[in-house]
């Protein structure tokens, strides 16, 4: 499984490597919602969540699903604006600024991408603006996903403008709270991580810059196609003549384990990758544990599943339709994860709602959860 991205034709000098304070934000978003995907962070994560105003941190709460499970592109906006650069900005003012220059059905979609999964790759499906089987789906995905996520998604589609307005102020109140002091003092590496595989691509070609960059990306020897290892298949254009050429790597002190592509439709492809790769410690347990975790998880399916669990609490129906299988299969797949003490689960509502534990996954070893979770 793998998502490619078709290069045919891209000149040179279109592929950049370059640091993106909005991207990072996310980052750091998502680490503080999910601490488990991010040992090697306990102690900014600790001491940050310790220190949020309590009202900036239920404000978090409410528009969490963007950055918890999945990472919405709204946070790449510069890929998403037809006729702009195609790089990032230099500050997070500035990528704000590149945010509200979206138009509203590319804003609503990329921030409820959640809900576009199963049709990531065929063009996003309508927009749940106008649509209105598209606005039902949106806000079904919502309300599995609880009454916060609901209550937002219903503003998100009644109110793209009030929405937009109330999300930049929240990010500037994140920048106020914690970002800029964090950003000040990664980005200098970021910057020059960037200057090191620019000047290794210019020397030495993509190929070699692509491995500096992860283990996990090659390119086919006609230099045609970039693949990208993940336990998802996806595709994108770097030459699409809707929004512009063009390939971007962005560099994140916060990203490990997650090697990220965006390969939204209609979108510029851009690589999102980790600087550092921490070991986790592994743990002994039992031998008969062991091999009953392992053969639970030697199932092709039950390792998709495991991707999507891995990220965010799903409900049966909702993993039927993303991987196209009966809600009976996917039941009996979850009682063989749960069996094998991989799983828990938590009633929302009428809605019973599965995920991965990480910290039991963590102690198979570090290959597996670097690889669910890239």
């Amino acid at each position: 499984m793998s998502v490619t991205i078709d290069i045919a034709g891209l000149p040179a000098e279109r592929i950049a490597f370059a640091p993106s304070p909005l991207a990072e934000l996310c980052m750091t978003l998502h680490a503080l919602s999910q601490p488990a995907h991010h040992p090697g962070l306990v102690s900014w994560t600790t001491a940050t969540t310790a220190g949020l105003d309590p009202c900036l941190a239920d404000r978090l709460l409410e528009a969490d699903f963007m950055w918890r499970g999945s990472f919405a592109d709204i946070f790449m906006p510069f890929a998403g604006l037809p006729g702009g650069t195609g790089l990032p900005a230099a500050t997070l003012a500035g990528e704000l600024d590149v945010l509200d220059r979206l138009d509203d059905d590319r804003f609503v979609m990329a921030a409820l991408e959640h809900c576009w999964l199963a049709l990531y790759n065929e063009g996003g499906g309508p927009s749940p603006l106008h649509d209105p089987r598209a606005r039902a789906k949106a806000l079904e995905t919502a309300a599995a996903r609880g009454p916060r996520q609901l209550e937002f998604s219903v503003r998100l589609l009644d109110d793209p403008a009030g929405v937009r307005v109330w999300l930049r102020r929240l990010l500037e109140d994140c920048d106020e709270a914690f970002f800029a002091q964090t950003w000040k003092r990664i980005e200098p590496r970021q910057s020059a991580d960037a200057r090191h595989k620019t000047e290794v691509l210019r020397r030495k070609g993509l190929a070699t810059a692509l491995k500096e960059v992860s283990a996990a990306l090659s390119v086919d020897e006609k230099h045609t196609t970039i693949t990208a290892d993940k336990m998802v298949n996806g595709n994108a254009t770097a030459t699409d003549p809707r929004i512009g050429d063009g390939l971007v790597f962005v560099p994140t002190n916060f990203g490990w384990p997650h090697l990220l592509v965006l390969h939204a439709p209609g979108w510029r492809p851009v690589v999102h990758y980790p600087l550092d790769s921490p070991e986790l410690a592994a743990a002994p347990g039992s031998v008969e544990l062991l091999q009953r975790r392992m053969e639970a998880l030697a199932h092709p399916m039950r390792m998709m599943l495991c991707r999507s669990l891995a990220r965010a609490p799903y409900t049966t129906s909702e993993l039927a339709a993303v991987y196209g299988i009966t809600a009976p299969e996917v039941s009996r797949h979850l009682a063989v994860l749960k069996k094998a003490g991989l799983l828990h689960t938590r009633r929302q509502g009428r809605y019973a709602q599965h995920q991965l534990d990480l910290s039991v996954v963590a102690r198979i070893g570090s290959d597996f959860i670097e690889g669910i979770l890239r």
